[in-house]
């Protein structure tokens, strides 16, 4: 098994190399850094041409893993690392392929460099990927440089309170309990733009924002109650005016990793996250882990 990163140089930064490798160091397995490039169409062309479309494909890759090679040198020279080139029609695509073939344990990307330092910026390949990645798939904040403490800290599961996303706490717990890291439980209860008329008044949008946040806290505390986790775990229920402000609430601390469930989506396991666990995603300050249905 391996952690494959998708690294294209000039594409975006380096933040999806330091994630691959404290995952892959986390996991006590290898990095496999791979580079997409684009794959010709079959109609004929001139030798010449496809002799020079060969010679940027291979100067592509070739750049990218030096450049993979320099930054992971600088991260952890003694992490066993291997460098691939796909050619595919698209990024994700090949990054698909990719996983299959070298027997992925999870698949890791960076943000996309348009976005708000400090925050996941998903791009078009990562949007993608989220609706059609086979294993976990990680995505580092914009701009991130790993932990101070070079290791994960803490694992937080973001718990709609379904029925059906009762898996991902479970599958969670035992992540956490194989690396021997602590775990968090988090639900959401954000107010909407507006929830009600303005002549309702924001007295009433407050109180069933506080009747949803009891809801919450009943259903984590169920989780425990049914042994679904540990008198260890801890259960929080975090609310907020928009998805931005309420993540912003979560106190997140240095090495953290946000866990999210996803939906069922066509006949085999797959990621595709609903529009609540996108917007999360799209909010959140810390390393994203999606987890396959």
């Amino acid at each position: 098994m391996t952690v494959v990163v998708g690294y294209l140089a000039g594409k975006a930064g380096l933040s999806a190399l330091h994630l691959g490798a404290e995952a892959a160091r986390t996991l006590k397995t290898s990095l496999s850094v791979v580079t997409v490039v684009p794959k010709p169409w079959t109609t004929p062309s001139p030798a010449r041409i496809d002799a020079e479309y060969a010679h940027y494909a291979d100067r592509l890759a070739a750049d990218s893993a030096a450049q993979a090679r320099d930054c992971i040198g600088t991260i952890d020279p003694q992490l066993e690392v291997t460098f691939h080139k796909f050619a595919h029609r698209s990024a994700s695509g090949g990054l698909v392929d990719a996983v299959g073939e070298l027997g992925a344990e999870a698949l890791v990307l960076g943000s996309a460099s348009d976005g708000q330092l400090g925050q996941v910026v998903i791009g078009s390949t990562a949007d993608r990927l989220l609706h059609s990645s086979p294993v976990p798939l990680a995505v580092s904040p914009r701009g991130y440089r790993g932990s101070k403490t070079h290791g994960l800290t803490r694992i937080t599961c973001a718990y709609p309170g379904t029925p059906g996303s009762l898996q991902v706490v479970e599958r969670v717990t035992a992540l956490a309990a194989r690396l021997d890291v602590p775990m968090r439980v988090i639900t959401f209860a954000v107010r909407g733009r507006t929830m009600f008329p303005p002549e309702v008044g924001l007295h009433a949008e407050d109180s069933i924002l506080e009747s949803w946040a009891a809801q919450a806290r009943e259903t984590l505390q169920a989780l425990r109650t049914d042994g679904v986790v540990g008198d260890n775990v801890e259960l929080q229920v975090v609310t907020g005016n928009g998805w931005a402000q309420a993540l912003d609430a979560a106190e997140w601390v240095d090495g953290e990793l946000l866990a999210l469930g996803t939906s069922p989506q066509g006949p085999i396991a797959r990621v595709f996250l609903g529009s609540k666990g996108t917007k999360i995603v799209r909010h959140s300050p810390v390393p994203v882990l999606v987890l396959p249905n």
